[in-house]
């Protein structure tokens, strides 16, 4: 029976699984909003506004060092107002603050704590602090102590400094675009930065801890399209396959972990997140489509398995994120003993499956171990003294078995809010996925979540946030605009509704009159109607997840293709050339930006599809990686609104396929052989 809960705070009527993790706190927490700040200047007191993220492992470290600690409790309640806040669901609130952090710390990350005056400007803050003295840092109730003190005693000073710290803020949202203009020269050194930093034995960009660079690599992936430089393609082949053996990979149950915290891949952060992982598919694909290797296929069809079976809520929309902790343990859900497996499998398949996956009895991580690849295949069955194929047969059924077992373990919490931006993420890997694969399970998944998202997350035209539990709000903001419109588009070229390519397109143009800057160019990172906070954020970098700018610009210079209107065209070149300076100094930090450059300035083919079956004439479009294309497919529930669908008929009865490129178009041809003469 549980026990009943002491305290209860005002996160209890919030839907956000980390708002809640926290509704039970000592804590007087009040979610972000109007009600906390009028207390603290009715109270004159400053504000703690404290940041995590459900699968946030040092998040949960905090929460029971020091937020459940009521002595500490004691402390926050006498001397501040507490605001937790789901960084997840307001990423608004949270740039702000951690460009703070970083500014004023030289470092950020979760969980961020800031210290804000009653009017929202930060004026101290930081990461993680122990409960005592450590790690050189001071204890979380020394620091509440002495910032409460100065918030007594040197008030001035303090406001002051937030003053001061507010106009750096302001003067990071203006970006200076490069003198030399947007240029293919830009591509190139923005390639030779990722050949420096390229680690040639592990794979991945730099040491570690190293993070799956699924941005990079895709514009890595267009320049070898382009330019026909193998190095490009080699390095991301050689990432791609590191990751799929390494530990960073779920090796029974398919899916990236988030990141790993050595340079090998071995050890991973546990948690897993659904933006890698939508991404990660992406480029498993296309390498499947270049190299027609089985081993990208296989990569690409687990993960979105383990998605399918993990992530999906049964209205169709993509859950958040799966925590690294099971049990309070990190990563006790995913690693392994000797004895286990022998147990399981018996003598004989235990042997091979623990050569093949690196499982010893001191193990390869605290004690444990976690499966990864460590050797060529080959050469563990030559050292077990089988076939490759008899090896092969083994894995197979030993990873059946271990699997089967390990779900009868306490499953890691998962964080089962869905987010527009992530889910429009997932949706583009799906429908890309259906068409690459030729399998329509896929499809099917990529439709039911894009007609949750329309129904559920969109409402009076407007795109929400995140939606749980049946409810839906907070709005969206440019990346989930941008993305959800990316992912109907891709639908759209896979599927043949229109429906889905009109709605990409009223999304744009809503992104265009809510969102864009009419001063300085490029889009603020909230609507013109949210919330007033202290600076309106624009956001260039991609991170772990594209920024909305950088999607905003692909969506519209894919438009622009679609449709010829040079409106598009415009707003998105102006978006690039504003990033074109950021870019050409930290190349590593606008992937995206990079891949959306390719697009821009390669030279790009419209296709169009039409007649009552195209089907083997798209199996021959998709069959080969192609990334500067757009695909208008005349399908059953085909409209008018698409113009590169205009004027094309079927040829004497038969399916047939249009393709121009610059303007220029080539005579239609019926046949998929003649396609890809065409291509």
């Amino acid at each position: 029976m549980q026990k009943p809960q002491t305290f209860t705070n005002k996160l209890i009527n919030e839907s956000s699984p980390y708002l809640l993790q926290h509704a039970h706190n000592p804590v007087d927490w009040y979610p972000w909003g109007e009600e906390a700040f009028e207390r603290a200047r009715a109270e004159d007191k400053p504000v703690l506004v404290s940041i995590g993220y459900s699968a946030c492992h040092w998040c949960h470290v905090m929460e029971h060092e020091s937020f459940e600690d009521e002595a500490v409790a004691a402390i926050h309640n006498e001397h501040f107002i507490n605001i937790k806040v789901d960084m997840e669901e307001r990423p608004d609130v949270d740039q702000i603050y951690m460009n703070f952090v970083q500014l004023t710390t030289g470092r950020g990350g979760w969980p961020m704590n800031v210290f804000v005056t009653p009017e929202k400007l930060p004026f101290f803050g930081g990461t993680y602090f122990p409960p005592n003295p450590r790690y050189g840092m001071p204890s979380w109730p020394q620091l509440l102590q002495s910032i409460a003190e100065a918030w007594r005693e040197r008030r001035d000073e303090l406001m002051g400094s937030a003053f001061e710290i507010l106009g750096e803020l302001r003067r990071l949202t203006v970006a200076e675009p490069a003198a030399s203009g947007i240029n293919t020269e830009l591509l190139d050194t923005a390639f030779a930065s990722f050949v420096r930093s390229f680690d040639a034995k592990n794979g991945g960009f730099g040491g570690a801890p190293k993070f799956p660079a699924a941005m990079s690599m895709e514009f890595l992936l267009r320049y070898w399209k382009r330019t026909g430089n193998e190095n490009a393609l080699t390095m991301v082949k050689h990432t791609a396959e590191k990751m799929a053996r390494g530990g960073i990979y779920d090796q029974l149950g398919g899916g990236f972990h988030r990141y790993a915290v050595d340079a090998i891949w071995l050890v991973p952060h546990f948690e897993k997140m659904l933006y890698d992982n939508a991404q990660l598919i992406r480029i498993y694909l296309h390498l499947y489509q270049i190299t027609r290797d089985e081993f990208f296929r296989r990569i690409a069809e687990e993960t979105l398995e383990y998605v399918r079976r993990e992530m999906i809520g049964p209205e169709g929309g993509f859950y958040s994120t799966q925590d690294a902790d099971s049990e309070g343990e990190e990563g006790k859900f995913f690693v392994w003993s000797p004895e286990e497996i022998v147990e399981i499998l018996g003598e004989d398949d235990a042997r091979a499956f623990c050569l093949y996956y690196d499982i010893s009895a001191e193990g390869n991580f605290e004690g444990h171990n976690i499966p990864n690849i460590k050797n060529a295949p080959e050469e563990t069955a030559a050292a077990l003294g089988i076939t490759l194929e008899e090896l092969q047969v083994v894995i197979v059924r030993s990873r059946e078995k271990l699997f089967a077992e390990r779900e009868k373990r306490i499953k890691p919490f998962r964080d089962e809010k869905i987010l527009t931006a992530w889910n429009g993420l997932m949706l583009c890997a799906f429908a890309e996925a259906a068409a690459v694969l030729g399998k329509d399970e896929y499809l099917a998944v990529a439709r039911a979540n894009a007609d949750f998202l329309l129904s559920e997350l969109v409402s009076e035209g407007r795109v929400l946030r995140t939606w749980k539990d049946g409810r839906a709000k907070l709005n969206g903001y440019i990346e989930d605009y941008a993305n959800l419109a990316d992912g109907l588009l891709e639908l759209y070229q896979v599927s043949g509704e229109t429906r889905y390519f009109t709605e990409a397109r009223r999304l744009a143009e809503m992104m265009i009159t809510e969102f864009w800057d009419e001063e300085n160019g490029g889009f603020f990172f909230t609507s013109n109607d949210h919330e007033e906070l202290i600076v309106r954020n624009k956001d260039f970098n991609d991170n772990a997840t594209p920024s909305g700018n950088s999607v905003a610009a692909d969506v519209l210079i894919k438009l622009a293709t679609f449709t010829g209107e040079e409106k598009y065209e415009r707003f998105a070149m102006t978006v690039l050339r504003l990033m074109s300076g950021q870019i050409r100094r930290f190349p590593n930090g606008f992937g995206r930006a990079l891949a959306t450059l390719e697009f821009a300035l390669g030279e790009t083919k419209e296709v169009a599809l039409v007649g009552d079956d195209v089907s083997q004439l798209a199996a021959e479009l998709w069959r080969e990686y192609r990334p500067l294309k757009v695909v208008a497919v005349a399908g059953e529930m085909a409209g008018n609104d698409v113009p590169l669908l205009e004027g094309r008929a079927p040829v004497d009865g038969k399916a047939a396929a249009y393709v121009c490129e610059g303007f220029v178009c080539k005579r239609p041809v019926t046949s998929p052989q003649e396609l890809a003469e065409l291509l």
